[in-house]
């Protein structure tokens, strides 16, 4: 359990755009910044984060929330989880009591899998750098690699002894459960009895985003053509190789600072980059690139420049796959080492300095390189250069950006030796018929609805006296104002407008008519604000926007959050503008009375439904003076509250 002094200094410190810059590539709007939500697939940024409220919003998905959220919800974490992180991001010291194996047992599945992985990270790392057998192995591998000691503790490697079952006996000693030892993979159960499926090979473990390690690649050290040189873990819960890339963690804001991805095959090509200065790259280990990949990557950055050892069919296989990164609208580059060289082997050979050189120079647009390499295998065949033709436009026709396109034709007809014309003719034949495909058949669906069909739809019992509006109204203005100062006349006959807090008077004017919120989550937070009044300790919205009912904090972030900022500009050319801060007093005023208004317009309602009822005329009687007095009110309320005249 984390103490709530500890929650609060936790919440205070994280700031949103660093939280989320962490995952988001964000450009300022304003005074808010946006990027690519995340949480769902898109090509036009509409995800917003607002630096002075501490909070973000989707306005496409319509995710929302604060720094913690944002954590839970990117990274699955439960809230203390994505507290513990905030925490170790901005080293705020949190006091844990060691776990016992009877907690760990009861810990989630999901959390047990992280939990059973970080200790298998650790127990590796350990025996390379203390074991024998790991220093005589696993770290002579790493150092005849050229690696130097801070690149073996950075990306935490390590190594995993000869004995087939070393590692198992070894959690489950410590209380780990055999069940969560084969869904990671890192046991392997047969006849009742669980062998280490990485026994006797250099461990690569496998982060997620925010640093958690998630799987683990391990590399045989043996000659023995009978195992696989590099087994990786299978899927999981909390691993999906489809959807991660390796090095994203270390990477990540060097990609956003260099606006820039270099992409590369294996784990060690990674960590070489790295130890030659070179932050911004990743792997796809070994795999054909992935929709979910190119999304990760597109979050930091719109550029991706590919890193190939020089293979020519090798590079040829990859072009289905980049042919997707370019249909997600990214530039892609493609860097050709030399013959017998690849990302791992020269950046061991060179400087640092020569080895950025290289990737500057040697880096050529996707779609000339395309075009140049199977223009080569041509050889003056009208045939062959024909199909490269119809290969090139279609890989133009992915394109989003229409002048990108005619820029690409532009330079693909001068290396063809093909008029723009005749590019540009089979280009638009291409995307014409992608409209085509894609684009519904509206006039048949609507010949197909039938007028009866429309008329037999079911009527909604809609009551057109709720007053959740004006409740999410006066809810909406707690949050943003609880705290603030107006000054009105508390009595009719005060000479002078008197200081008093919003949420002093908002919940005092309420309380006062025993009116009741009719919506339970606005109820919830209202009724925290009158204990606040009572206790003289106004909530400030923070504790709303950081809730542990996630359907508080989400309706708060919603209520607080919009999509529009004032521009700074105005103030600075003295331009005066009246906002809702400047007439605060009138819009609280103009709240209360049409929350009173509608609650007054349903208690007649009600009102005339048990009129329609009554039998004796002692109980319409009484009914009908309630009414009056309520229509009364409703008149006065309405003239003189909310300038409006009652004409029903």
């Amino acid at each position: 359990m984390i103490p709530h002094d500890t929650i609060d200094t936790i919440i205070q410190t994280a700031r949103i755009e660093e939280v989320v810059g962490d995952f988001v590539q964000l450009r300022r709007r304003g005074v808010n910044q946006i990027g690519l939500c995340p949480f769902h697939n898109e090509k036009t940024p509409s995800f917003t984060v607002s630096p002075a409220k501490g909070i973000y919003k989707c306005f496409g998905c319509g995710k929302a929330g604060n720094s913690v959220n944002f954590i839970m919800e990117h990274e699955h974490f439960s809230y203390p989880e994505a507290l513990k992180y905030l925490a170790r991001k901005y080293n705020i010291e949190v006091e844990e009591e060691k776990q016992t194996p009877e907690q760990l047992q009861e810990l989630n599945e999901k959390e047990s899998l992280y939990n059973l992985n970080l200790f298998a990270q650790q127990y590796f790392t350990s025996m390379l750098l203390e074991s024998e057998e790991g220093k005589a192995i696993g770290l002579s591998y790493f150092k005849e690699r050229g690696m130097r000691d801070d690149m073996v503790n950075k990306f935490q490697l390590g190594f995993n002894p000869g004995k087939w079952g070393v590692f198992s006996d070894h959690a489950i000693r410590q209380g780990y459960k055999k069940e969560f030892l084969v869904k990671t993979g890192l046991s392997v159960e047969k006849e009742d009895k669980l062998f280490d499926r990485f026994h006797g090979r250099v461990m690569f473990p496998i982060h997620s985003a925010s640093g958690r390690v998630i799987g683990f690649g391990g590399r045989i050290l043996g000659s023995d053509k009978s195992h696989a040189k590099y087994v990786n873990s299978p899927e999981s819960e909390i691993y999906n190789k489809s959807k991660t890339l390796y090095g994203i963690y270390f990477a990540k804001n060097a990609i956003i600072s260099k606006d820039n991805c270099l992409l590369v095959e294996g784990y060690t090509d990674v960590i070489s980059m790295h130890q030659a200065g070179i932050e911004n790259v990743v792997a796809s280990s070994g795999t054909s690139l992935t929709h979910d990949q190119v999304r990760m990557i597109q979050r930091y950055t719109s550029n991706i420049s590919i890193l190939y050892d020089g293979d020519p069919a090798g590079i040829k296989a990859s072009f289905r796959g980049i042919d997707m990164i370019v249909e997600q609208g990214m530039n892609v580059k493609i860097v050709l080492f030399p013959d017998g060289e690849d990302p791992d082997s020269y950046a061991r050979k060179h400087h640092p300095t020569e080895v950025e050189s290289f990737i500057a120079a040697n880096s050529v647009n996707f779609i000339l390189f395309k075009t140049r390499l199977l223009l080569a295998e041509t050889q003056n065949d009208p045939i062959k250069k024909a199909v490269l033709i119809k290969e090139i436009v279609n890989t133009i026709a992915l394109i989003p950006d229409g002048i990108s396109r005619s820029l690409y034709v532009k330079e693909c007809s001068s290396l063809m030796s093909i008029s723009e014309q005749a590019l540009m003719s089979e280009l638009n034949k291409i995307l014409r018929a992608k409209f085509k495909k894609s684009s519904p058949e509206t006039d048949k669906e609507l010949e197909a609805i039938q007028p009866e069909q429309i008329s037999s739809e079911p009527q909604l019992d809609i009551d057109i006296d709720s007053a959740e509006y004006q409740e999410k109204e006066i809810i909406r203005l707690l949050l943003l104002y609880g705290q603030e100062v107006i000054k009105i006349k508390l009595n009719p006959a005060d000479e002078e407008d008197v200081p008093v807090g919003v949420a002093d008077y908002v919940v005092h004017d309420i309380t006062h008519d025993d009116m009741i919120f009719e919506n339970l989550l606005y109820k919830s937070i209202f009724d925290e604000y009158v204990s606040g009044v009572e206790n003289d300790s106004i909530p400030d919205r923070t504790k709303f926007l950081s809730h542990t009912n996630h359907e508080i904090s989400s309706l708060a972030v919603n209520l607080v959050f919009t999509p529009y900022e004032l521009s700074e500009n105005w103030f600075k050319n003295n331009i005066m503008v009246t906002t809702e801060e400047t007439r605060l007093q009138m819009h609280v005023m103009l709240a209360i009375h049409a929350f009173k208004a509608r609650k007054l317009d349903k208690m007649m309602t009600e009102t005339r439904k048990k009129l329609t009822h009554a039998t004796s005329p002692e109980e319409q009687g009484v009914l009908m003076k309630t009414f009056h007095e309520l229509k009364k009110l409703s008149i006065q309320i309405n003239k003189n509250g909310l300038g409006r005249i009652i004409t029903r």
